[in-house]
């Protein structure tokens, strides 16, 4: 089973459960089979600053950031709890918003491509920056 936790720093108006499928289907065709767990985030412009600043040294604000437990110096060779913790995915819910309105997007879309991105970059799917 894929365990999908998500957190809203806001009342953003997207749905959880249709983030928890689509990035279950998305771990699940990516040739996730055993048990596993991701942490999604959905954050505000000031708290993706942060994490920019504490974690990658830069100032620049991002749209999506993802982070692996390796990166976090949390690694183990096999997962105390039996779960494989493949990471957390952060996404700058502002940002989203305005880069769907640019790209003439539904938010949730836009959203949705974001996390499959962030994904990506925690199944080793593609490059870091």
């Amino acid at each position: 089973m894929i365990k999908i936790n998500v957190t809203k720093q806001s009342n953003y108006p997207v749905s959880s459960s249709k983030l928890r499928k689509v990035l279950k289907d998305f771990l699940t065709k990516s040739g996730i089979v055993s048990d596993a767990e991701v942490s999604l985030a959905l954050v505000g412009e000031k708290k993706m600053a942060e994490i920019g600043q504490t974690y990658l040294k830069d100032k620049k604000l991002h749209n999506v950031l993802s982070f692996t437990p390796e990166e976090d110096k949390v690694n183990f060779v096999y997962p105390p709890d039996g779960l494989l913790h493949l990471g957390e995915i952060i996404v700058c819910y502002p940002m989203a918003f305005e880069e769907a309105r640019s790209e003439e997007k539904l938010i949730e879309e836009k959203v949705i491509e974001l996390v499959e991105h962030g994904a990506g970059h925690l199944l080793g799917k593609i490059d870091q920056y």
